[in-house]
């Protein structure tokens, strides 16, 4: 078996027609390297047929035939069209060209000859005597070369300064260094699922023979598609092995402090909360790091169960800390955290850009005396300045929002402190195994005793004015209100209400009763702003996604989103999170423009179908795709060549998560009975691992 697959590591420039200058366009288009043109597939067929007359149903189709040059007719004038006419079976055929050389034409189609022409054919009715012709067509060349050019052709994506017979031409060329690699698939899923070869189905992916062909279906594009989903399990399965040796302090608290905690709630916890709860405590309890996603739906309540883990932290002797994406967030835990832990005698403290100067300097030392149990912070707790005691527990909430070197930052205050992310945004069992395999999960499925169905309903902005009617007879209720904009200020491309314009045209309605937050405000003003709807001063906010997560104001029974049609489903469903909270029946309005595209009206029908979390998360999946997911390039999230979990055209939602069960499963076992990949199957899925780029995971094992 030919092993040496390292030529197809050299760079992209040694490809013939990617050298010189169209390297920078072949490495914008396919990547560095011959392999990335290998990876580079077709997206499109063109079907040329040989034709022997000429017929109404070839027009607008792409053909080739042989037809002798009677003479040609050059361009007088700048701009004016070259034309070569031609006798086809004896009818006229125009070939048509614009601003091209005419010694080269005149060479190629010598009069008299017969040459071979391969283009769409097309037939112009303005012509007395007869309206066929080809306009530039895609090749004219002798009678010899016909066979080239009949058949089924691969058209692939392009990139300005490339066409495509040059990128067919440079792929050719890269298709004649394609090794045979040892298999790295089990045997059985290969006769299960009747798949090709590696090389094999790599030739079969750039030479396809129909429509079907191109698809995620065909045999070829699933095992591609299955080789990387197991590369990237592989991987995360590897480096949470890898993980696992990190030594972190147990800590073996003895439940004194959680118990104090739990009598004092108004409420029992519900078994999702407790389920969760023990995990973590026995993560905890073992001598090698936590490594734990706590995930639930909105209002499930992870904070509580999040300020159990510091507990047991504390009671070891260790600190606590939660580090919080936003200043709003920060602050809503830190009001959380003082009420449930002031009683029980436990030292919160927050830190965040705002605490300056002495207060700041206070709170470093405190920190690093150990005085502070438990700090709340934003990014400014990783700074180099901060220094723990004794950190034992790190956990980062909204974690997508957090980048893996920002977690690898917090982690190094201590001395490996476990590790527990929060999220808020639900999600779907696919992208916890693409995601999150290197994490153990926790989830919390049922909402809190007293939570309210949230009524979600729809409506055009056309009936505004019955709206804010409806919001005045709320409001003599004492019901707040949430009004949520997509924008901060009118913008010329895009004709949507700006949150500042809704303030004033509220404001005018409601004075004296409407409040406004967005994100340009600075931080005083927002935490005024949220002060005066928290205590029922102000009976509107409106607001722009700042409120998104972490804002708590259990009086606040009704969501309004102005343009629901622009948002996606996940911060729809979170938005829709901010009502709900206290002990009134809540309800969420969207309000949308006319003319809503089809995925726009499938994300509003599926908010008025569901407020599971797990169901929106499931159809948000479907419709904006994994690489968007969770909303930002920090999240962590894999990037696809071969797979789409969102594949709107064609539906392999099912195709793909199946493979990734079938994968996860795999992997996981191989980590276990071979983490060295020693054995003969290790040695080849070392090939697999280098060929999608994970092969770091081996070069740190090894320097572990």
């Amino acid at each position: 078996m030919h092993q040496n697959f390292d030529p197809l590591f050299n760079d992209i420039s040694t490809l013939r027609g990617a050298s010189g200058k169209r390297r920078a366009f072949y490495q914008k288009l396919m990547g560095d390297c011959i392999l990335d043109a290998l990876w580079h597939l077709p997206s499109g067929i063109e079907i040329r047929e040989k034709i022997d007359h000429l017929h109404d149903k070839l027009i607008s189709k792409i053909v080739t035939l042989i037809a002798r040059v009677d003479y040609h007719e050059p361009s007088t004038r700048f701009g004016r069209p070259y034309r070569i006419i031609c006798d086809f079976k004896g009818e006229r055929l125009e070939i048509v060209f614009f601003n091209f050389r005419r010694h080269y034409l005149k060479e190629k189609a010598i009069i008299g000859s017969d040459i071979m022409i391969s283009g769409k054919l097309e037939y112009d009715t303005r012509y007395k005597q007869g309206g066929w012709r080809i306009t530039h067509p895609d090749h004219i060349g002798t009678p010899a070369e016909l066979p080239y050019w009949v058949g089924v052709e691969a058209i692939y994506p392009l990139t300005a300064g490339t066409n495509r017979y040059t990128v067919t031409s440079v792929i050719k060329d890269a298709l004649k260094m394609l090794p045979q690699l040892s298999e790295w698939l089990d045997p059985d899923l290969i006769k299960e699922k009747d798949w090709p070869s590696w090389d094999k189905a790599i030739r079969d992916a750039h030479q396809p023979q129909s429509y079907f062909d191109i698809t995620g279906e065909h045999s070829s594009r699933q095992r591609l598609a299955y080789d990387e989903i197991l590369a990237h399990q592989l991987s995360l399965h590897l480096t949470k092995r890898q993980s696992l040796k990190l030594p972190s302090p147990a800590m073996l608290g003895d439940g004194d402090l959680r118990k104090k905690l739990t009598d004092s709630l108004p409420f029992t916890l519900t078994s999702s909360q407790l389920e969760a709860i023990a995990e973590i405590n026995a993560d905890m309890s073992k001598s090698l790091q936590m490594l734990r996603l706590l995930q639930g739906d909105v209002g499930s309540g992870k904070t509580l169960v999040a300020v159990m883990a510091a507990l047991q932290a504390i009671e070891a002797g260790a600190q606590s800390a939660i580090l919080a994406p936003t200043d709003i967030l920060a602050r809503q835990h830190y009001k959380t955290m003082k009420q449930l832990l002031d009683p029980i005698g436990i030292h919160v403290e927050i830190l965040t850009a705002r605490e300056k100067g002495l207060a700041r300097k206070k709170i470093l030392e405190n920190l690093e005396n150990g005085t502070i149990q438990f700090l709340v912070g934003t990014h400014a707790v990783i700074q180099d300045t901060v220094s723990f005691k004794n950190l034992g527990l790190a956990i980062v909430d909204e974690q997508h929002r957090f980048g893996v070197e920002q977690r690898a930052t917090l982690c190094a205050k201590g001395n490996n402190p476990h590790i527990l992310s929060m999220t808020a945004t639900p999600i779907p069992r696919t992208l916890q195994l693409a995601n999150y395999g290197d994490m153990d999960v926790s989830i919390l499925r049922e909402k809190p005793p007293g939570r309210h169905t949230i009524v979600t309903r729809s409506m055009s902005l056309k009936r505004l004015d019955e709206v804010v009617n409806a919001l005045g007879r709320a409001m003599e209720n004492k019901q707040q209100v949430y009004w949520v904009c997509p924008l901060v200020e009118e913008s010329e491309k895009v004709d949507l209400s700006a949150v500042t314009e809704r303030f004033d045209h509220l404001s005018a309605v409601f004075p004296g009763k409407v409040a406004l937050i967005h994100g340009k405000m600075k931080s005083q003003d927002k935490e005024k702003a949220m002060e005066t709807f928290s205590s029922g001063e102000a009976q509107i906010l409106i607001a722009t996604t700042v409120i998104e997560v972490g804002v708590d104001v259990p009086n606040a029974t009704i969501m309004v989103i102005e343009h629901a049609e622009r948002f996606g489903l996940a911060q729809l469903h979170q938005l829709r999170g901010r009502v709900g909270r206290g002990s009134e029946a809540s309800s969420c309005l969207l309000l949308y423009d006319s003319g809503l595209t089809p995925i726009a009206r499938k994300r509003i029908e599926t908010m008025r179908a569901t407020d599971d979390g797990f169901i929106v998360a499931e159809a948000d999946l479907r419709l904006r795709g994994s690489g968007e997911i969770l909303g930002t390039k920090q999240s962590g999230l894999p990037r696809f060549r071969f797979v789409d979990f969102s594949d709107k055209e064609n539906d392999h939602y099912e195709m793909y998560s199946d493979f990734l069960s079938i994968a996860n499963i795999d992997a996981r076992q191989i980590a276990k009975d071979d983490p060295s990949l020693e054995s003969e199957r290790g040695k080849a899925l070392r090939l697999l691992l280098r060929l999608f780029g994970k092969d770091d995971v081996l070069r740190y094992k090894r320097a572990g």
